[in-house]
């Protein structure tokens, strides 16, 4: 995400803002030795710890960020846990996704998460969401609880995330990674600016490159994770000052951190008049991904593959994940070959085009690039290749 549209200011006043958690029941004793080392801190004592206790929270992904900022939250002793996620743990997961172990590989993330929390802390309590977050189920789900933590990789989510969080007048913890780089930041448009007043429009597809594209340091996940545990348990006990109306950004090559102030947009569409928000219709049209007329299944695709169609099948994932599993009758085009021309070079212009890839984002991407240089029949698979495992196995 670009910082040189933001209107940067270098101090601050500081913002202290209410507990958003009520105090919830008496420490039991055990709960008073395992949290003892919260309780002896005075700001936060046995009343800030019966908050966190009582308090519900929602991480949005179970991935890089979503580890650290899980195992931290049920270690603090949040009374609930949510967990949102559609995915599966793959092999290149392991590197920063420290929640999930080798053995863990092939299982849904939402279900390897809970039983990591669950060794580490019996008392939390656990609610998983193995879905893909999207209109028709976002606001249902955010309203059950206090804070939402944003953990998610792409804009669409983001922007959903924080359309929705405006609407029900929650506060959005939210965290961002790419390299050797991270930023950390807590949206509530109650009392200060939302994700839309500092990223009006999403940048342009081509200069969001994914992890998988551009990679991420592992350790940055923890760091970037640890900030975004910190604010949410200071919104659950009301303690210090947290980052609404703030953005950090924190070079891990440099060793620095740099803080802005961001301010609110009197004109923002979403949270200048939250009364009138809505949510958009399609939240990855709106970030240049292609809409549904583009999409194919995987029955739709064995149906084309068994009728003896002509067709392009493109795998655009990396060489290391072609070599692991692919579908027959397809050829590897890397993903960042879309973008520079190399994959269009190798394509037939006469014959139908499907691309995939693990899950059908990068795929989404790529048949996005594909389409703006003029190829005609184009689309790619939903839900990439473990869809289409899911199919082979289960007819």
């Amino acid at each position: 995400m670009r910082a040189d549209s933001i209107s940067i200011i270098i101090r601050r006043e500081a913002i202290f803002l209410p507990p958003v958690v009520q105090i919830g029941p008496e420490l039991s004793a055990a709960e008073s030795r395992r949290y003892a080392r919260h309780v002896v801190i005075p700001e936060i004592g046995n009343i800030g710890q019966r908050r966190i206790s009582n308090a519900k929270v929602l991480c949005i992904g179970a991935g890089g960020l979503g580890s650290p900022v899980l195992l931290y939250l049920a270690a603090a002793g949040v009374g609930t846990l949510g967990i949102v996620d559609f995915d599966v743990v793959d092999e290149s997961n392991l590197q920063r996704q420290v929640i999930h172990a080798h053995s863990d590989i092939g299982k849904k993330k939402v279900e390897s998460a809970k039983a990591k929390i669950q060794k580490l802390n019996p008392s939390v309590e656990v609610e998983i969401h193995h879905l893909r977050l999207d209109v028709t189920n976002v606001l249902d789900l955010f309203s059950r609880y206090d804070v939402i933590v944003d953990g998610t990789d792409n804009f669409a989510s983001r922007y959903l995330i924080n359309d929705a969080c405006v609407m029900l007048k929650k506060p959005c913890v939210m965290g961002s990674i790419y390299r050797f780089d991270g930023q950390a930041s807590v949206f509530w448009s109650e009392h200060g600016p939302c994700y839309r007043c500092v990223y009006p429009e999403p940048p342009a597809k081509e200069l969001v490159p994914n992890c998988a594209e551009g990679g991420v340091l592992g350790a940055l996940c923890a760091t970037i994770g640890s900030i975004q545990v910190t604010e949410t348990l200071k919104l659950i006990t009301g303690i210090g000052s947290p980052l609404v109306g703030s953005l950090v950004f924190y070079n891990s090559l440099e060793s620095s951190f740099d803080k802005i102030e961001i301010k609110k947009d009197p004109n923002c569409v979403i949270c200048a008049d939250s009364s009138h928000a809505q949510l958009l219709e399609d939240y990855e049209d709106f970030c240049g991904l292609p809409s549904i007329g583009s999409e194919i299944t995987a029955r739709q695709l064995a149906t084309l593959l068994r009728a003896g169609e002509a067709i392009q099948l493109i795998d655009v994932r990396e060489k290391y994940e072609w070599d692991e599993a692919h579908i027959e009758g397809a050829i590897l085009i890397p993903q960042a070959e879309f973008y520079d021309g190399r994959a269009q070079a190798k394509l037939s212009s006469d014959r139908p085009i499907v691309l995939y890839c693990h899950l059908g984002i990068r795929s989404a991407h790529a048949l996005s690039a594909l389409k703006q240089s003029g190829y005609g029949p184009a689309a790619h698979l939903v839900g990439g290749i473990d869809s289409w495992e899911e199919y082979v196995k289960n007819g």
